[in-house]
């Protein structure tokens, strides 16, 4: 392998709270940004669904978890799960 194929972008890590885990080894969680309006210049609050590879279906509804990109794992799936933030009450 040459120098320049070792070194690799870093992947975009990402948290939020877990909506769905009914599938088998996958979780989707709903991340949440504050995005600046470009002619307003208010906050306003963009939501995004990502299905994520929980390899030991261990995260339940509510938990705040951190997902890592990874390489596309299903049609949907391009997002694994690290860790759990925080358990749901």
């Amino acid at each position: 392998m040459s120098e320049t194929s070792t070194t690799r972008a870093a992947r975009k890590v990402r948290e939020g709270i877990v909506t769905s885990n009914a599938m088998d080894k996958t979780v989707v969680v709903t991340v949440t940004d504050r995005v600046r309006h470009a002619r307003y210049n208010k906050f306003v609050m963009r939501t995004k669904k990502l299905h994520a590879h929980d390899e030991a279906n261990d995260a339940g509804i509510g938990d705040k978890v951190r997902v890592m990109e990874t390489r596309p794992l299903s049609k949907n799936k391009r997002w694994r799960l690290v860790e759990i933030v925080e358990r749901a009450r």
